[in-house]
């Protein structure tokens, strides 16, 4: 069938008459426009007829044999490339609004930083924000043609594993301001190493720069304000010991990071205050500092500011104490790259013994050449903290047998073992990257208590 390709402009006109957008042909919403994105196993076109059948208004696809004749033919939109035009899409959307975008870009703790810089800001404003980690090529897109009507606020994350994805995002999302979180060893095959990983993340800070934006710079993160470059407007935040009004940037002054992240800065009525998270660690100190100079930044009231991070607490196994049949966890599993195990172990030791602690580890993915040292890194390291150190998945099993440490080929193996053994008294730290699917050990009891004193 020879049909016309739908322009841009004609699929922006039906989306705003259709404007609930989805990619599974389950879920679709009544009334809303099903893209046929193309995956890895699955080709959403072949689906495209299931999704119209439930409800959806019309069907985006990119390839032409699955559009049948009849009158059925006028709910079938043909593009070149589904996913490029949901990116068009959004990118022509997002021109509609003058509103500040925030994106969050980073090695580690983008999700967190997201979610605190999120819980501060809806205190004075309607904010809309990428929904869990749904922050790459076809997340982001999804992110900003779901965002209702009088947002004040679009808080973008945007993750990437090689250079110029965060480009190619900016690009669709155009913010008005940006942050890194830090500069780490995550997707180093990707990326190229560490200084490709450095190139990568500062695409957020020259688009920002070529466009007049505003970036938030964390001076005490080891590269950031070397990246920054030229950024004509920069927002300095750091650690001070006497934070001062007559100082360019947020100050915050550091009480303790374990087991509870204490700090202060100074109000608007430039008076000392001081709020105490249920978070811990050094790594989730930054991103506190983060939520707090976005806040000022915005003028968002000191006491809303301290409301906000005080009754934050973290979901979707990220820096969490939990009790589990029992047992004290200190669950970290969301993901994992050499420097966030590095840090989130140090967190950990600074709470816990090594004669009462148990680590956990599990395979770090995408690592490349580096993936053998790093591994045994994050080993090392972890026998320092405990006496008893677990390993999971395939890329660990080289190193447990250099370290006589006992190995499990995954997660289901791990937990069999694990609960037939009596871990009274101890204290469990859990970590690995998401593949490793280490939640599988509390599958027996979905309703794991997060633990109020831990």
């Amino acid at each position: 069938m020879n049909l016309p390709h739908v322009p841009i402009a004609e699929l922006y006109e039906i989306y705003l008459r259709h404007p609930a957008i989805s990619i599974d042909s389950r879920r679709v919403s009544p009334g809303g426009m099903f893209v046929a994105f193309r995956g890895d196993r699955v080709d959403g076109n072949r689906y495209a007829a299931a999704a119209l059948r439930e409800g959806a208004a019309y069907a985006i696809v990119d390839d032409p044999s699955v559009i049948p004749s009849g009158d059925e033919v006028d709910r079938y939109l043909l593009v070149d490339d589904s996913l490029v035009s949901l990116q068009q899409l959004a990118r022509r959307h997002r021109e509609e609004f003058l509103m500040p975008v925030l994106a969050i870009t980073g090695s580690n703790g983008k999700t967190t930083t997201k979610e605190l810089i999120a819980a501060v800001m809806s205190r004075q404003y309607a904010i809309h924000a990428t929904p869990g980690n749904y922050n790459n090529h076809l997340g982001l897109p999804l992110t900003i043609l779901s965002m209702p009507a009088g947002t004040d606020l679009l808080i973008l994350e945007m993750g990437a594993n090689h250079q110029g994805e965060i480009a190619a995002l900016c690009e669709i999302g155009r913010p008005t301001h940006g942050l890194v979180t830090n500069v780490g060893d995550a997707h180093l095959e990707g990326f190229g190493g560490r200084e490709g990983v450095i190139k990568g993340k500062a695409e957020l800070y020259q688009f920002l720069a070529a466009t007049g934006g505003v970036a938030f710079v964390n001076t005490d993160e080891a590269h950031l304000r070397d990246m920054a470059g030229t950024a004509g407007r920069v927002i300095p935040y750091f650690t001070s010991e006497a934070p001062s009004p007559f100082v360019q940037g947020v100050e915050v002054k550091t009480g303790a990071v374990h087991p509870h992240i204490e700090v202060s800065f100074l109000s608007e009525h430039r008076e000392l205050v001081t709020l105490t998270t249920h978070l811990s660690g050094e790594h989730n100190l930054q991103n506190v500092k983060s939520a707090i100079a976005v806040g000022k930044y915005f003028k968002v009231p000191a006491a809303s500011i301290v409301t906000a991070l005080e009754t934050y607490r973290s979901e979707n196994h990220r820096s969490q104490w939990l009790a589990h049949r029992g047992v004290d966890f200190y669950w970290d599993a969301y993901n994992a790259n050499p420097s966030s195990v590095i840090a989130a172990l140090s967190g950990f030791r600074a709470a816990s013994s090594p004669e009462d602690s148990v680590v956990v580890l599990g395979e770090m993915l995408e690592l490349g050449r580096e993936s053998a040292a790093a591994h045994r890194k994050v080993v090392l390291r972890a026998g320092q903290v405990a006496r008893t150190v677990l390993l999971v998945g395939p890329e660990m099993a080289a190193v447990a047998r250099e370290f006589e440490r006992p190995h499990f080929a995954d997660s289901a193996a791990l937990s069999e073992w694990f609960w037939q053994q009596d871990w009274t008294g101890k204290k469990i730290f859990v970590k690995g990257s998401r593949g490793n699917r280490l939640e599988v050990m509390l599958a027996e009891d979905h309703q794991a208590s997060i633990s109020r004193g831990a």
